[in-house]
């Protein structure tokens, strides 16, 4: 199987965080005591891929590369690419085309936070059937009103029937979450799709372009998982109560990068303990309990 990349697109302007948001990155705020980037990065690494491209405007990228460096110190490999005006969340295959070379490749939202149990394996799954059969995978998320997403119609098999963005009368309750496995077509493909009404290259263009070929599939995420939203105020701070609340009841962190590395064998014992010391705060306590129980 060809390996598999990932991408965090951490773009945008967060306009509906002014002023948070008026001097740094959506992506760079904090969701309880970790900043917000290393939740879908957790999710790649729970996908067990090591490669990441990390694309964001000209002001940040320096922010991230500040926080990841090379990624050597997770065991991992990071790069970054700018992405100059938002050109809707298909340009990062366009933009990215040179990371990806001839790999297939995830694509994860930079604001997207999952928590819940199996998604590991659920994850692991998607890229073993890209890997396996090619096409693309993406998720449907269950919510009571899914006129505000793109939805996501299938059959008992998981074979995707239809997508539509944003509909008035939803055929399902399935919302798409920006969380998306690729093979290596999705280069070609995003180069090919024309931009929309309002001049974006748009991820459902791409996910249709499989569909027409009957090569999209949905794996639907359960009850017991979490999807949630730091695009508002609220949504930001009910994401934190939610970590705060996961992490206080029992003890294991969410989407700490660090634990993940280790526990996937990309970093060592002592790597994990000298990481630990970094930090005078809960969270380094926290390094030090894993590397000592685990």
């Amino acid at each position: 199987m060809d390996t598999m990349k990932g991408i965090i697109l951490a773009g945008g302007s967060g306009t509906r965080l002014y002023p948070l948001t008026r001097a740094t990155s959506k992506q760079m705020l904090p969701v309880y005591d970790k900043p917000m980037i290393y939740y879908p990065l957790s999710v790649l690494m729970l996908a067990e891929i090591r490669e990441v491209l990390v694309i964001s405007t000209p002001r940040d990228i320096g922010a991230f590369e500040s926080l990841f460096g090379d990624g050597s110190w997770l065991g991992m490999q990071f790069s970054y690419a700018v992405q100059d005006e938002p050109r809707g969340l298909a340009d990062a295959f366009i933009v990215g085309r040179d990371f990806i070379g001839n790999d297939a490749v995830a694509l994860v939202l930079g604001d997207n936070i999952f928590y819940g149990q199996n998604f590991s394996e659920t994850l692991k799954n998607a890229v073993r059937r890209v890997g396996t059969d090619g096409g693309a995978v993406i998720f449907g998320y269950y919510v009571k009103d899914p006129t505000a997403y793109g939805v996501v119609e299938s059959d008992a098999d998981g074979n995707v029937l239809g997508i539509e963005e944003k509909p008035a009368h939803p055929k399902s309750n399935y919302a798409v979450p920006g969380l998306y496995f690729y093979d290596n077509d999705v280069v070609r493909i995003a180069r090919e799709v024309k931009p929309s009404a309002r001049g974006e290259i748009e991820i459902t263009a791409v996910n249709n372009a499989y569909l027409a070929k009957s090569a999209l599939a949905v794996e639907l995420l359960g009850r017991g998982m979490a999807w949630l939203d730091t695009g508002t105020y609220d949504g930001l701070q009910e994401a934190g109560d939610f970590v705060k609340t996961i992490q206080k009841r029992q003890g294991f962190y969410v989407s700490c990068i660090e634990e993940i590395a280790y526990r996937n064998g990309w970093i060592s014992k002592d790597a994990l303990s000298a990481l630990a010391k970094q930090y005078k705060t809960d969270y380094g306590a926290y390094l030090q309990f894993i590397a000592e129980h685990f």
